[in-house]
């Protein structure tokens, strides 16, 4: 399988596209399998690596002109984080791949892929241990933070690779997983994307590529994607809350093709009506599957949250904290305040990115919540809208988490939900969260 691929690498004019950890990554597979053979590498902020000073089969592309020139490549294998929104890919969109793509091309392995705005990753990880627990040989690759090419010689043959896709590493691809789950789609990187349009059909490439030998399950109750989708080649399953259709929620029971699988009350750690949704995704997997169903459930009701997605931080001074930095959107934070119920302080604001925000400062305002705590950008222009609560303009997490320990009742919860991305302020989610978790927990 690797062999194959390494075969079509050395047949083409290859350029890396975005020399970050996955292009660097993508240098490596290459030159220690084709070590004669000259790469190009492109990247806006390119500086020269120390270490590959002595290669001398390579050509660097930098600087503003750096997209130039791509349709002189054969292959041109993009890193998600480059974006061609504004560029016209008209004369060499099908040369674009990705890492991802290579894998779904040249591996012969059951692939299983996750997308959606919200949740993929909690989704996946479960899709994953629940594998594993159940002896079947399994990888957890794509966006869940490891390049798929740092682990890609470790695939053996009879593994089942469960794929965590972004809308970026879906944007180009012309592959579709054999099992696609598509959890959700909300108004998010529309500093990326042209339009919502856009990122939702970049979304659809989970599917369009698949056969009907294949599964493709999606969230019906999920306005965007009732529009979206348009026939599925692949056996369809819809997972929906309000409606008994192929996977659905009826009294309290997750139902697959009406047998009952599971009792929304069972104790488990993933709380929260968006968590029960993935959970019935990941049951509707096992069923395809065949899989132990006593097995699975007992993974799922024992499966601990991710970091950064509604994790209990702890107790201090008799508030309770809860660190949600994934919550970029709106939805998010809504879902975590509902789950979390008792919520007395709300920590927000992050990078604009052009959401539309209407809904949510309506919800704000009609909550119980007492205290807004709002950091730049987002947070200082959605205090412009609150009425009759108490509004608290900071410019770092340092002045949040002081506000946030002098305001917040005792006995109630403070939550962080940027309800924004964290870019052009920290380097991504986690490390917002980290900070976060370090003040709290500073006396």
């Amino acid at each position: 399988m690797l062999d194959n691929l390494i075969k079509y690498l050395d047949n083409k004019k290859v350029l890396i596209l975005g020399f970050g950890r996955e292009g660097k990554s993508t240098y490596k597979l290459i030159r220690k399998y084709l070590n004669k053979k000259h790469i190009y590498i492109s990247d806006k902020e390119l500086v020269e690596d120390e270490n590959l000073k002595q290669d001398k089969n390579i050509s660097y592309i930098s600087g503003d002109k750096y997209l130039e020139n791509l349709k002189d490549y054969d292959l041109i294998i993009k890193s998600p984080g480059i974006s061609l929104a504004k560029e016209d890919t008209t004369k060499y969109k099908g040369k674009i791949t990705s890492q991802l793509e290579l894998l779904l091309e040249f591996f012969s392995n059951y692939t299983i892929g996750i997308t959606g705005t919200k949740g993929k990753s909690t989704t996946s990880s479960l899709i994953y241990t629940i594998l594993k627990e159940q002896n079947i040989k399994t990888m957890l690759l794509g966006n869940i933070g490891t390049p798929v090419f740092e682990y890609i010689e470790d695939i053996e043959k009879d593994m089942v690779i469960v794929l965590e896709m972004s809308s970026h590493q879906l944007e180009y691809m012309k592959k579709s997983p054999n099992i696609a789950i598509l959890l959700n789609i909300y108004e998010e990187h529309l500093d990326y994307y042209k339009s919502l349009e856009n990122y939702a059909k970049a979304k659809c490439n989970i599917y369009i590529y698949q056969k009907d030998t294949d599964y493709f399950l999606y969230n019906s109750d999920n306005e965007i994607l009732e529009k979206m989708v348009k026939k599925p080649k692949a056996v369809t399953y819809k997972v929906s809350f309000s409606k008994e259709k192929d996977v659905y929620l009826k009294e309290d029971k997750i139902y697959f093709k009406d047998k009952e699988l599971y009792n929304k009350n069972e104790k488990r750690n993933l709380q929260g009506d968006y968590n029960l949704n993935n959970i019935m995704f990941v049951l509707a997997v096992s069923e395809i599957l065949n899989l132990n169903k006593n097995k699975t459930i007992k993974t799922i009701n024992e499966f601990k949250t991710l970091k950064h997605r509604l994790e209990f931080v702890g107790k201090y001074e008799d508030v309770i904290y809860y660190d949600n930095s994934i919550g970029t959107i709106p939805k998010a934070t809504i879902e975590a305040i509902e789950t979390l119920k008792e919520v007395d302080s709300l920590i927000i604001g992050g990078m604009d990115r052009g959401i539309d925000y209407s809904e949510f400062i309506k919800y704000l305002n009609n909550s119980k919540i007492r205290n807004i705590i709002c950091m730049p950008k987002t947070g200082h222009n959605i205090a412009k809208e609150i009425r009759d609560k108490n509004t608290y303009i900071v410019n770092t997490m340092e002045e949040a988490v002081k506000v946030a320990k002098e305001k917040t009742r005792k006995g109630n919860i403070c939550l962080l939900s940027p309800t924004a991305a964290s870019y052009g302020y920290f380097k991504n989610f986690e490390e917002k969260g980290d900070l976060f978790i370090k003040l709290v927990r500073c006396s």
